[in-house]
């Protein structure tokens, strides 16, 4: 099945940047997150990416209005030293930390296949039950140039996830 490069990347920036804004920090359990979009050439999100969206309990709504929900992190996610890796058959996508500090965490994201490009990510934490950031993409697929910039915040709920389900990356993605 034929899958845009850049509707995973949209995607991606609504459940793995959150995530990523966790590493080493945060807790265990239920996290309510708002994000919100700017996106210049907006794609057509694939069937599969709006199925992975839905499943997660995410609308797509238009862009740059803000889009909550909520996430069930672990304790290896909490603890990790990283974000999560972002690849597929048709992308690489290599995260590196530029810098980190108790409340601060800043990285860079190169992508290379289909779609090329690079991104930063920057994330504030408020103490270990709120975060707050960035995620600024630019790059080019298919000879078209694309940008996205990401804003999102994250505020703890409890311990308990209830119905919702730990973040696992999609086989897709991996």
């Amino acid at each position: 099945m034929y899958r845009s490069p850049l509707s995973a990347l949209i995607a991606a920036s609504l459940v793995l940047v959150p995530a990523a804004a966790l590493a080493a920090h945060g807790r265990v359990g239920l996290w309510t997150v708002t994000t919100s979009m700017q996106m210049s050439n907006m794609p057509q999100i694939s069937p599969e990416a709006m199925a992975m969206m839905k499943q997660r309990g995410m609308q797509m709504p238009g862009m740059g209005q803000p889009m909550t929900t909520q996430i069930c992190m672990t304790q290896e996610q909490v603890i990790a030293d990283k974000p999560p890796a972002m690849s597929n058959r048709e992308e690489s996508c290599d995260t590196k930390v530029l810098n980190q500090s108790p409340s601060l965490m800043e990285s860079s994201v190169s992508c290379h296949g289909r779609m090329n490009g690079v991104g930063h990510i920057k994330v504030i934490w408020r103490g270990n039950e709120h975060y707050e950031g960035t995620y600024n993409f630019k790059g080019v697929m298919d000879g078209q140039p694309h940008e996205m910039t990401t804003h999102y915040s994250g505020d703890y709920v409890k311990s308990d996830c209830g119905a919702v389900k730990p973040f696992v990356l999609p086989k897709s993605m991996q």
